[in-house]
């Protein structure tokens, strides 16, 4: 689908979470890293929303409470204490991360703010054992420039990142709080951004700005955006949890392309005549008439005990089946609906009914028991009659929904850059101050020091790369942008390894080993340098940094002397190698013959494909010369 953004009026702001590398977490003294292996304690909550000053309670609050969930948190002494258990108040807040959230903030030319205020904003999901989480505002009114446009930057937040969530099983859900209170600063820019393209850029420049710290943690889940998307007579949606640069673009195309899309359904309906009150809660059982079904999704629900549930769209026939993005129909926007507010699997829709088994006479029958027309949907639940009453009450309000257009929402995003509804919108009711945490005054002398050592921004970073070691200008904005920048200069100066190998290795292969599936963020620093540094004790070769660094991942234990051995890439003497240079051109001797010196690249492909890893290229190629040309004059 060809789109015109500038048409739409596409408005997109981004909310950037990044982990700051701190010694202790924002609120206590633990570690703030993630452990392995069995936790040492377990404890269960059950959280509910709480009214704000003013009575009301928060919409997205509210939804987490109806699901009844109850959380089972998992910890260990040393990454979590009593405060991540809510079982003691928080300590002050950590002033190494506060230091630098305010570097970051002018980096980007923000304002701080006089005096520091901890808030609580609710958030009853389980991700936190207090029900809310800490944050607080450093500085606002900031601005970065991308290709000589200026974003603004609404404000810079420091906050405590959420505990992870580790599995769930029907009601209970189970959260690590090791990850619980490890700082995070929270960069929002204004609503400005007006392609997916751009948003992608924006979001590539905050990040340069954050790298270029050499303060923040780098790996998976350690920054992830958040987006704020809207297009004309559509609605603000919120989708969450982005962790691949690379997948922004793709999340702003898909939503707006899905937003075109309801609203296309939204002129459908009127056309077609659909009122508000014609979508009425009038749910029936339908169990008998599938009892002796086919389609195994009902079968298996009747047979434990549940009840099928129906519920008539009138008007609606063939829209549920309209697709809205790759892989989500209008029905899944249904499905989805159920699924949260009914605790049920999903629904099926007469749309689809017969790719799922279900006969025509079942659905004649279905039709004539709801008085359906052609022209009606129906929408089936199959699951225990509380369950099924409040998954069809959520199909009808999401129905009701779909004639005013986009409803307002929060989704998450999926690794194709899909979404999915994750809950409603949160509202105004969600912040109130932390009472346990007193605010820090931030003093004009104390920026004075902080603006003596601001880190050098990223273009100067990129031209005293290529200055300092000789590597080109796209290296040298890889090595920035990427995680590994502080890596490399370790590498270079203590391994004598060439600088543009170690900065081809860590951007390029690095990322090709991460597209394969490699673990990186397994392997401490050190094995790397260590690897590295092995190549340039000529213990093993270029080439086989790879097949080490893929086998360290599957060993944790493990050395990178000990992948050498295991994997047979000890270097070959060059006295070993001439011996078997010498047998190879016996075993190839037609070919030598045939081309003469000109068979040297079809020997060289043939000795590094069962030599590589123990040999350097250019070794082979030096002795292999030598040797067919000793042949020459031999003939």
């Amino acid at each position: 689908m060809k789109i015109d953004y500038g048409a739409l009026d596409l408005k997109v702001g981004l909310e950037c979470h990044q982990q700051l590398a701190t010694r202790e977490k924002l609120f206590c003294k633990c570690k703030p890293q993630l452990f392995k292996g069995d936790p040492e304690i377990t404890f269960l909550r059950r959280l509910r929303p709480t009214q704000s000053e003013l009575g009301q309670i928060d919409p997205a609050a509210y939804f987490e409470f109806q699901k009844g969930v109850k959380i089972l948190y998992e910890a260990n002494s040393e990454t979590s204490c009593l405060v991540e258990m809510d079982e003691e108040p928080p300590h002050e807040i950590n002033r190494e991360a506060l230091e630098i959230a305010l570097i970051i903030a002018l980096m980007m030319n923000a304002k701080p703010v006089d005096e520091i205020y901890v808030m609580r904003k609710i958030v009853i999901d389980g991700s936190n054992t207090t029900g809310f989480q800490r944050t607080c505002v450093v500085a606002l009114n900031g601005s970065i420039k991308v290709d000589g446009k200026t974003i603004p930057i609404q404000h810079i937040s420091l906050e405590e990142d959420a505990a992870r969530k580790m599995g769930e099983d029907g009601l209970l859900v189970r959260y690590r709080i090791d990850r619980l209170g490890i700082p995070l600063v929270e960069v929002t820019t204004g609503p400005v951004i007006n392609t997916p393209e751009e948003a992608e850029k924006v979001a590539l420049a905050i990040g340069r700005i954050l790298r270029a710290t050499r303060r923040v943690k780098r790996g998976i889940g350690t920054i992830r955006q958040d987006l704020n998307i809207s297009i004309r007579g559509g609605a603000l949606v919120e989708i969450k949890g982005v962790q691949e640069l690379e997948l922004i673009s793709k999340v702003v195309e898909y939503e707006v392309q899905r937003q075109i899309n309801l609203l296309k359904i939204r002129d459908e309906l009127i056309r077609r005549g659909v009122k508000e009150k014609d979508l009425k809660e009038e749910i029936f059982d339908v169990t008998e008439i599938f009892t002796g079904t086919k389609c195994q999704v009902l079968k298996r629900a009747i047979s434990r005990d549940g009840r099928v549930l129906a519920v008539k769209l009138p008007k609606f026939s063939g829209l549920l089946g309209l697709e809205l993005i790759p892989g989500l129909r209008f029905g899944g926007e249904l499905s989805d609906r159920a699924k949260f507010w009914g605790r049920v699997g999903g629904i099926l829709h007469t749309d689809e009914l017969r790719a799922y088994g279900v006969s025509e006479e079942e659905i004649s029958e279905l039709k004539r028991r709801m008085n359906a027309s052609e022209e009606d949907a129906i929408v089936l639940v199959a699951d225990k009659i509380e369950n099924a009453k409040d998954a069809l009450k959520a199909v009808i309000e999401r129905a009701r929904e779909a004639l005013k257009g986009v409803p307002e929402e929060t989704r998450a995003a999926n690794p194709d850059g899909t979404t999915r509804y994750m809950r409603p919108r949160p509202g105004a009711a969600r912040m109130y101050p932390e009472t346990d945490v007193p605010p820090v005054k931030i003093t004009r002398d104390y920026l004075e020091r902080l603006k003596e050592k601001l880190p050098e921004p990223p273009d100067v970073t990129v031209r005293r790369l290529m200055e300092k070691y000789g590597i080109n200008e796209k290296l040298a904005r890889q090595l920035s942008d990427s995680e590994y920048l502080d890596l490399f200069e370790v590498i270079v100066k203590e391994t004598g390894v060439a600088p543009t190998f170690v900065a081809a290795t860590l951007t390029e292969t690095f990322k090709a080993l991460r597209r394969e599936g490699v673990n990186l963020d397994a392997i401490p620093d050190e094995k790397i340098i260590e690897a590295f540094r092995l190549v340039g004790l000529e213990k093993t070769s270029k080439e086989a940094i790879p097949e080490i660094i893929k086998w360290l991942t599957e060993h944790e234990e493990a050395t990178p002397s000990d992948a050498i051995k295991e994997l047979g890439l000890t270097m070959i003497s060059d006295d070993d190698l001439k011996t078997l240079i010498d047998g190879y051109i016996e075993k190839n001797r037609s070919l030598v013959v045939e081309r003469g010196i000109g068979s040297l690249g079809a020997l060289m492909g043939i000795i590094m494909r069962d030599l590589r890893g123990r040999v350097k290229p250019e070794t082979v190629n030096k002795i292999l010369r030598e040797k067919l040309l000793e042949e020459l004059k031999k003939a």
